[in-house]
């Protein structure tokens, strides 16, 4: 695990510093090694890496093939032991474990600490992929034979031009090329040329173009992190009219080590694979500007990725996306036994704890029929979802941290963290973990993705359209290993506002914001889409296409709307009214989700870190993931 501690080289705004002291829990003593000027700075703003905020993220482990992500896994777990100094473990040792030679061993082990991303240690394409091993004078026929003979409005077959090759060569006494080169040649082909110059420019362009639309064990902090998901006990009511809504449910990441809370998400929506994912990427993020957001001036100083992640057997802590994001992040995912609850007692001890805070709330629902007796929990009601959301950080920071507990030998989550970073009489301190550089990256790995091949009008997912002209190039593309196929591409979304999709660019490895092609749509969630479809599926005459799922979106928010005015001044219909002041208030929670305008680049390129808890300690950060071959999103009940 990477920290940062006394005398260890860091960088501080792209200068290399060394670190003399580390003050309290949020500052640090630096000197930096080129002027030998000393300063005192926020811990947060130290890096392992000169990139820092600036590197752009990228996803080479979601495009990487399963046979290359286990050779990947395999290094990493080798030179895992030689991260931990007092392993005891040498690169000899490991060198002959793993037949490699010393030298391979410290050039895995220096590029997994420039970024501290599982991915660096991928096999390196060689140098000369792609480049052509014939002959030179074979090489010159071919080229030759493709451009005069292959490249014509004839259009002869490869077969034919094969055949043309292999004539020229036996006449220039030349051995000739392979069949099968011949054939992935031609694959090579730029598509726009070849079509072109056998179909003409005419059916190039209506062919390829964009049609253009309307618009281990716990034995230190971040050892072992505990996540789970529980429904409040407490009634929450919206914005706008302080009308119940219903109860929220919360998604907890407790440090097993110091039961600091790393993370939490509370939202209205069905708790799956985007509230587990919201809430990692909470944990990992420092606290400052979440803290800020809410003008809470107390520490949360716990932050940095986990070494393992202690989940339960649920479907949505079982995702290939999940699984693949904490793999990207060397973050081990273990699951509990089935059968044995007390398998992860440190999660289910705080839950008791703050579902007792939260059942002195007025509109607490209470833990159980009887408790709860003739309380009315929804006339009590008063809270709204953000001032629960502010109440529950309060809590945290001013109460939890600071409660004695009696599995910490009396100390209080918050001093016991300390402990731990400086050290005391009978052990040294771990440090403080270096934090996530890169948040845009971190908020991606987590979001649910499909796979879509992409046509002369975009991408088409769940019957509606997207398209930006970054698409041009990839448009009919074939798959390089099976060019009888359409390539399929790797697209991420949010299920909260399916307006903008990312598509991942196999070249670059870098994200790009697609938006619908028709931009006069409303941003909707994928569960407002999936209500009109299957409305629409309930009419046997109904034909499902794009305009009909929006205009039956339409009608149901203009329904929920004049629900919600009919129980505003009627107070009548209470039931109708409340689901549509939830799915209101849900759409105001979903707001400016999407990064505007710039590519997101998804590969690993700088530390496996991130920063602020806003990008995900927000309501701004996407979670989960969901593939076409693995959907793990909840569709909602009510």
């Amino acid at each position: 695990m990477n920290t940062i501690r006394p005398g260890q080289l860091a960088y501080w705004r792209d200068q290399a510093v060394v670190v003399l002291e580390i003050k309290g829990l949020t500052e640090a003593v630096i000197r930096t090694v080129s002027g030998n000027a000393t300063e005192v700075v926020p811990v947060s703003s130290l890096y392992a890496t000169p990139a820092g905020d600036s590197a752009v993220p990228q996803g080479k482990h979601l495009l990487a093939k399963d046979k290359d992500w286990e050779v990947a896994m395999g290094r990493y777990e080798l030179i895992q032991p030689l991260l931990d100094a007092n392993s005891g473990v040498t690169v000899y040792e490991v060198a002959e474990r793993a037949e490699k030679s010393i030298m391979t061993i410290y050039r895995w082990l220096n590029r997994f600490k420039e970024t501290g991303l599982v991915s660096s240690l991928l096999r390196t394409p060689r140098a000369d992929k792609g480049a052509s091993r014939l002959d030179a004078e074979v090489e010159s026929i071919v080229q030759t034979q493709i451009d005069r003979y292959y490249l014509k409005m004839e259009r002869p077959s490869v077969a034919k031009l094969y055949k043309q090759i292999r004539e020229q060569c036996d006449a220039a006494d030349l051995p000739p090329p392979d069949r099968n080169t011949v054939y992935a040649r031609v694959r090579k082909l730029d598509r726009r040329l070849e079509t072109t110059k056998r179909y003409g420019y005419k059916a190039a362009r209506e062919k390829l173009d964009l049609l253009r639309g309307q618009f281990p064990d716990a034995d230190f902090p971040n050892a072992v992190g505990q996540i789970d998901h529980t429904p409040v006990d407490v009634i929450v009511v919206d914005d706008e009219f302080r009308r119940p809504i219903g109860r929220p449910s919360l998604t907890l990441a407790i440090d097993a080590n110091s039961r600091m809370v790393g993370g939490f998400y509370m939202s209205l929506d069905p708790a799956g694979t985007l509230s587990a994912g919201l809430c990692i990427g909470r944990a990992i993020m420092r606290k400052e500007l979440w803290l800020a957001k809410m003008d809470i001036h107390a520490p949360w100083p716990i932050y940095g990725k986990m070494a393992k992640i202690h989940l339960d057997g649920a479907k949505e802590f079982r995702g290939k996306t999940l699984r693949r994001a904490c793999d990207e992040y060397g973050i081990l995912i273990e699951h509990r036994r089935k059968g044995h609850p007390n398998y992860g007692p440190h999660i289910e001890r705080a839950f008791r704890t703050f579902m007792g805070q939260v059942q002195e709330l007025p509109g607490t629902t209470f833990s159980n029929v009887q408790l709860k007796a003739d309380y009315d929990s929804e006339g009590r009601a008063c809270m709204t979802l953000s001032e629960l959301d502010c109440w529950f950080t309060t809590f945290l920071v001013y109460e939890y941290h600071n409660q004695p507990q009696k599995d910490l030998g009396g100390l209080s989550p918050i001093q016991f963290y300390k402990q731990c970073v400086h050290g005391n009489a009978e052990r040294p301190g771990v440090g403080l973990p270096l934090p996530i550089s890169n948040e845009e990256k971190l908020r991606l790995d987590f979001l649910p993705f499909e796979l879509r091949t992409i046509q002369r009008d975009g991408v088409v997912m769940d019957n509606i359209q997207y398209s930006s002209p970054v698409l041009r190039r990839w448009i009919d593309a074939s798959d390089p290993e099976n060019p009888r196929l359409k390539r399929k591409f790797l697209f991420a979304r949010d299920p909260r506002d399916i307006s903008v999709i990312y598509f991942l660019d196999p070249e670059d490895n870098t994200y790009h914001p697609i938006p619908y092609f028709n931009a006069s749509r409303p941003a909707i969630s994928i569960w407002e889409l999936r209500a009109a479809a299957r409305l629409m599926k309930s009419d046997p005459a109904a034909q499902i296409d794009e305009d009909a799922i929006f205009e039956g979106v339409r009608r149901r928010r203009q329904i929920q709307e004049q629900a919600i005015e009919k129980t505003r001044l009627a107070r009548k219909a209470q039931t109708h009214g409340k689901r549509a002041l939830r799915e209101a208030q849900r759409r105001k929670g979903w707001a400016g989700l999407h990064t505007a305008g710039k590519p997101l680049a998804v590969a690993a390129t700088s530390g496996a870190e991130s920063g602020p808890g806003a990008a995900v300690a927000g309501s701004e950060m996407p979670e989960g993931a969901v593939g076409t071959a693995f959907s793990e999103i909840e569709v909602e009940g009510a």
